[in-house]
């Protein structure tokens, strides 16, 4: 069974012993000015902005299993996604997880404390650009039940078996900003109606390297909202990414019955059709 958390020193015993395809999920700028020895960098596992669609499912789907089929991702590999720190990236190591377990990959692992935890572990790092070998990356739909999609969420709407957690930045969840991109960026601004809300920085303990809380003092944050292991709990965020963040935390804190809904705010908050909550989530 593939570890989903790697220390920087875990990860070095992995290059070391095994075949692995370090992703590195941060801009290009960034990856050019230092990054892991081997790594590739896949910024669109961020940037990409998903429909829950027939259509939108294909296109990422295609998108991403000729991408990671060009990292060289063939299925005897394992993936290790990393980003800088674990809350200054909005959670796209995570999403680039996400991505991967979704299009069925058997060995993904995430650098827990991302690229500033392998600095300041005083492991290696270098300017120089590696070129992978292409492989035929191994699609396998099996695993689709990982994300949901608008309809799911419609459904699930006034269902008391199902919690939708909202772990969007504060002012999102309150109405006055409609994305990380600009207060006016999406059409509508406010909540899924009934949505509990989490902010996706409480998964994480503060610190010179942030990582992820214990899992007791995960599960301790998810009681605040009604939260437990038995919980069916639906994420969402903006775009996937910060859910993905706080998916990762939840499933590691033993809450199991946890999927994304990928599409997220940008995809509902534009279909004038889907109800929406909006004002203050609290009594004046």
């Amino acid at each position: 069974m593939t570890t989903v958390l790697l220390d920087p020193q875990e990860l070095q015993q992995k290059i070391d012993n095994e075949k692995v395809v370090l992703i590195d999920t941060r801009n290009p700028e960034q990856f050019a000015a230092g990054h892991i020895p081997g790594a590739v960098n896949i910024h669109d596992i961020f940037t990409f902005l998903a429909a829950s669609t027939p259509e939108g499912i294909a296109e990422l789907k295609g998108k991403f299993a000729g991408v990671f089929g060009k990292a060289g991702l063939s299925g005897e590999e394992t993936a290790v996604v990393y980003e800088d720190s674990m809350n200054s990236g909005f959670g796209q190591s995570c999403r680039g997880y996400f991505l991967l377990c979704y299009l069925g990959y058997p060995k993904v692992s995430i650098l827990h404390g991302g690229f500033q935890a392998w600095k300041a572990a005083g492991l290696a790092e270098t300017t120089e650009v590696f070129t992978p070998v292409a492989a035929e990356f191994p699609l396998d739909h099996s695993a689709d039940g990982l994300m949901v999609d608008k309809d799911d969420v419609l459904k699930a709407l006034g269902n008391d078996e199902i919690v939708l957690l909202d772990v969007r930045d504060v002012d999102e969840w309150v109405g006055t900003s409609s994305s990380p991109y600009g207060r006016d960026y999406s059409s509508r601004k406010g909540r899924l109606p009934g949505a509990r809300w989490l902010e996706w920085y409480r998964m994480m303990k503060p610190g010179a390297v942030p990582v992820f809380k214990s899992s007791e003092e995960v599960l301790a944050d998810c009681a605040s909202v009604g939260i437990n292991k038995e919980s069916h709990v639906y994420i969402y965020c903006f775009k996937g990414a910060r859910a993905s963040n706080t998916l990762v935390a939840l499933k590691a804190a033993g809450i199991e019955n946890v999927k994304l809904y990928f599409g997220s705010w940008n995809e509902w908050a534009e279909d004038a059709a889907l109800p929406i909550e909006t004002g203050l989530p609290y009594a004046c």
